[in-house]
């Protein structure tokens, strides 16, 4: 199987919404590979050499939050949210539907105003010069990071989400396909 078939087989989406998804599923492997490695060099280091690495715990709340917000747009495109449906079959379809529309507005304002409200702080924290407490890496460009990443969300709760209400589809992605 060639790379572009691979690509076609597990990234269902049109276009450059594809290539967006394999660069951000990139950036989070990448991350992950790289948290894995910290780790493991952590601790062979601390039982064997008595000795750490000096930020290894900064790096690794850094690294998870570039980890879950790159997938945040992801999981909110392709419907992998966790979705409660007791009361889907008592409802009916039209009322369903209504309150997906709903719930999809909330989110994605949700997701906008505290975008606003994330990237405010990013700024302050730039013009203040804050920076971490042992490795001194700039902590306001990692907050627009989880700002402009918390914005792509919104837009795709608001457009695909609602797509995806509007069509009838509800159902998310199986893990593993």
């Amino acid at each position: 199987m060639s790379i572009r078939d691979w690509i076609d087989k597990h990234y269902p989406e049109p276009n450059i919404y594809r290539w967006v998804g394999v660069g951000l599923e990139g950036i989070s492997a990448t991350v992950l590979f790289l948290l894995m490695a910290l780790t493991c060099v952590d601790v062979v280091g601390r039982y064997l050499f008595n000795n750490s690495i000096n930020g290894a715990f900064e790096l690794t709340q850094m690294g998870l939050a570039i980890m879950v917000f790159a997938q945040m747009p992801l999981i909110t495109w392709r419907g992998g949210h966790v979705v409660v449906d007791l009361l889907d079959h008592v409802l009916g379809n039209r009322i369903v539907k209504v309150l997906g529309i709903f719930s999809v507005f909330i989110i994605s304002s949700s997701f906008y105003f505290l975008a606003i409200r994330i990237y405010e702080l990013a700024e302050r924290s730039l013009r203040r010069g804050e920076v971490s407490e042992y490795l001194k890496i700039p902590t306001g460009y990692l907050t627009e990071y989880i700002a402009i990443m918390s914005w792509i969300t919104a837009a795709c709760m608001l457009t695909y989400g609602a797509y995806r209400v509007l069509k009838g589809n509800n159902e998310s992605q199986q893990f593993g396909e």
